[in-house]
């Protein structure tokens, strides 16, 4: 089926263009929205009117939607959702939610069908096009974090603030009494080593006294020798 478009089709064509479709997306989307005719003698006649007429809605849409999508150039979007261990979400962030945040945070109310993504199904950063005019077509960034790691993310971050004045007494007493601990430990390793020191050296003295014992011993030895010898050579 050959139809003229009267107006901008996205991923088809611009208003004045002759395209040839299937029958059932011609017969039934393109012509009962007003989208398309059927390209005859008579239509094409008109292709040079519809251009033009075209060509001046569009430029006054793209001037009105240009901040918008100055705005939207950009923008994050961040969702938490439940995942898998290995990132795949148990659900969706679906064209629908990504719209709507979008409305909320342009006030210009956005449909699913300018989201030009599938459903988002794993956890991560995605880029996402928002179709606003066949020639403005934005794009935001999602990203999509899971309950588990947001949770992390904020106690990581979030300072640990007393609540109270009896709050932030307890914790200097805490802080004291980890300082005293580690003082009587200090104490503690110092009184060890005095006394492994002490240790070694009544070893070393022990050890002294041992060796002058047999210096001594060997003298005595020594001065008997010559005795002995004497008294063998009288008998």
């Amino acid at each position: 089926m050959k139809v003229l478009l009267l107006k901008d089709v996205f991923k088809l064509g611009r208003a004045g263009d002759v395209k040839r479709v299937a029958d059932g997306y011609g017969r039934n989307y393109l012509l009962p929205q007003g989208l398309a005719v059927l390209a005859t003698s008579g239509a094409l006649k008109q292709v040079d009117r519809i251009k033009a007429q075209a060509k001046v809605q569009r430029d006054a849409l793209n001037e009105e939607m240009g901040a918008v999508a100055e705005q939207l150039d950009g923008m994050v979007l961040s969702y938490t959702e439940r995942a898998s261990e290995t990132g795949k979400l148990y659900g969706s962030v679906n064209t629908q939610m990504i719209a709507d945040s979008v409305t909320e945070k342009t006030g210009v109310e956005i449909s699913r069908s300018q989201v030009l993504s599938q459903p988002l199904r794993t956890l991560g950063e995605h880029a996402v096009q928002i179709r606003l005019t066949v020639d403005l077509i934005p794009e935001v960034t999602v990203i999509v974090n899971s309950e588990g790691e947001e949770e992390e993310i904020i106690v990581m971050q979030e300072p640990a603030v007393p609540e109270s004045d009896e709050d932030e007494e307890e914790l200097q007493e805490e802080e004291q009494l980890e300082s005293s601990a580690e003082t009587e430990v200090q104490e503690v390793d110092s009184e060890v080593e005095d006394q492994e020191d002490a240790a070694q050296i009544e070893d070393l003295e022990e050890e002294a006294d041992i060796e002058q014992l047999e210096e001594e011993l060997e003298s005595e030895d020594l001065a008997q020798e010559p005795e002995a010898e004497e008294e063998t050579a009288v008998e």
